[in-house]
């Protein structure tokens, strides 16, 4: 079997950074937790939990005795839970994502400017729950999540009969497909002509997803390695299904289908929270059948 690799895939800036930083607190602090899962990768968690890195998910859960580092995970935390963090005696690292960040400082802008805010992605995705904090802290007196078109067009039409003349913008999830995002922009300015779209998709998304295209034509099947709770690994899946080749979402290579080692060219591409060694293994595995 041949393999080939996406030119672009593994960590991203955003998810590198993160992981540096919560490395880096554990030769400072013996005690260090995540709030919330610090990126969506099962490999990279387990590693972290090897350190002795706890994830929590409240306040409540951060030991009042002693002297500890939390840090804020790569999707950013909603600003009511931040502020009750640093209440804490706790070291408090923020590693959200840079390109996160912006977006929660522009949905905080538009709502202090009176705009009614639509945000392109999955309503129970933590960037988007962060983001939308962002939004209503500073006063958004609309601010909802579409996943697609049809939400968008629906959540557009009920917004028009509250307020025909609304001040109306558009933030994306950082890992939305640039075809998606285009299509919800379309659906609302079917009411809201004057919509202001700003550009929140991150690069190395798109990177990734225009690499996974030049790959479909080359390989047999596709293997899309990375975690199933990663949004910008689960849109590489989406784009691999709809072209119609045979592919698969592989968090390590126990999970390559045995029919795929049947095929003689292998595509493979990485989401953008997929350690290199998931990557390697992945390869390794399937090269073992000649």
């Amino acid at each position: 079997m041949k393999v080939i690799r996406a030119k672009v895939m593994g960590f991203c800036m955003g998810v590198q950074r993160a992981v540096e930083m919560t490395r880096a607190e554990t030769r400072k602090h013996t005690s260090v937790y995540t709030f919330g899962p610090l990126i969506h990768n099962p490999k990279v968690l387990s590693d972290l939990e090897a350190l002795g890195i706890q994830s929590i998910e409240s306040t409540e859960q951060i030991p009042r005795d002693k002297n500890c580092s939390v840090v804020i995970r790569a999707h950013g935390i909603e600003p009511a839970v931040e502020e009750e963090l640093y209440k804490t005696n706790a070291r408090i690292v923020d590693a959200t994502c840079p390109n996160v960040r912006v977006s929660q400082l522009k949905a905080e802008e538009y709502a202090r400017n009176g705009y009614c805010i639509f945000l392109a992605g999955e309503g129970k995705h933590a960037e988007i729950k962060g983001i939308m904090g962002y939004a209503m802290a500073s006063g958004a007196s609309f601010c909802e999540a579409v996943s697609n078109a049809e939400e968008a067009l629906k959540t557009a039409k009920k917004l028009y009969g509250q307020n025909r003349d609304a001040k109306t913008a558009l933030l994306g999830q950082t890992t939305i497909c640039e075809d998606d995002y285009e299509k919800i922009s379309k659906a609302i300015e079917m009411f809201f002509p004057n919509l202001k779209t700003d550009q929140t998709i991150c690069s190395a998304t798109s990177e990734r997803q225009n690499a996974l295209r030049d790959l479909l034509d080359k390989a047999d099947c596709i293997i899309i390695a990375g975690g199933k709770k990663s949004a910008n690994t689960n849109r590489l899946f989406d784009i691999a299904k709809a072209s119609g080749k045979p592919c698969v979402l592989a968090e390590n290579s126990e999970h390559i289908p045995s029919d795929f080692f049947n095929y003689k060219t292998a595509g493979l591409c990485a989401g953008a929270s997929t350690p290199d060694s998931i990557i390697d293994e992945i390869e390794s595995k399937l090269l073992e059948i000649k």
